[in-house]
């Protein structure tokens, strides 16, 4: 069987199956003694494929966890310049985040006629493919977490407790100040999406990540992909394997 890791600096996400479905899937934590958790004991790994965007210290302790577990190599797959018709807008390609090239490969399986990948986690990344496969480029942003932990360690004057609110208007306290600028913020960003992907000539907008459904409840229509990290990983594994 093959083991997909999506792992970002404090958790990772697993897939366990063969090249035609997915068997087992859960989450984990990288700190964790087992950062599988769920997996299931009896599991019989015999390939391991990696997209991380975590710090290289966990990165190692990863491999080295996975390759003790498994006895098997786990290898890491990275941003390149281009992949089956898909080519990364990046001159420098090996300073794009790998998670961003496999989900962009991900959507470039099945969406064909231009699309753009929102990744709402700790950071927001928004990135563009027109039809032709070209990587019109994107854009990196702080995310909803990082902007609550901004707002509470570097003003110390607002004092306030967050909430996942959709509402936009303007607020009545310090609270809702808060709450409802972090989603103001985010209809805004979801707006400029909407002019983009209509300039651009793009046809669908993917979302994954954490925040993703946040993000359709402010009015993004997307469609959810949750695992599309993973599925542009499983590709590239296929593809390497049949080399």
């Amino acid at each position: 069987m093959r083991l997909l890791i999506d792992a970002g600096n404090t958790r990772l996400k697993w897939q366990l199956g063969d090249r035609q479905k997915v068997l087992a899937s859960g989450v984990g934590e990288l700190s964790s003694p087992d950062p599988l958790s769920g997996l299931p004991v009896d599991a019989r790994v015999r390939r391991i494929s990696v997209s991380t965007v975590a710090a290289e210290v966990r990165r190692e302790a990863l491999v080295a966890h996975l390759e003790r577990r498994f006895g098997v190599p786990a290898v890491c797959h990275w941003s390149e310049p281009e992949r089956g018709g898909l080519r990364n807008a990046y001159q420098d390609y090996q300073r794009m985040g790998a998670d961003r090239w496999h989900a962009m490969y991900g959507g470039w399986q099945t969406h064909r006629k231009g699309f753009a990948v929102i990744d709402a986690g700790s950071a927001v990344t928004v990135d563009y493919v027109d039809g032709t496969g070209q990587h019109l480029g994107g854009f990196i942003l702080p995310g909803l977490q990082m902007m609550i932990r901004s707002l509470q360690s570097d003003a110390a004057r607002i004092l306030f407790d967050p909430e996942q609110v959709l509402e936009t208007a303007p607020g009545a306290s310090t609270a809702e100040c808060v709450n409802h600028g972090l989603a103001w913020l985010s209809a805004a960003m979801i707006e400029r999406i909407r002019e983009d992907v209509g300039s651009f000539g793009l046809q669908d907008i993917l979302v994954t990540g954490g925040d993703a459904e946040r993000l359709q409840g402010l009015g993004l229509s997307a469609i959810h992909a949750p695992d599309l990290v993973l599925r542009g990983l499983a590709a590239i594994d296929s593809e390497e394997l049949a080399i």
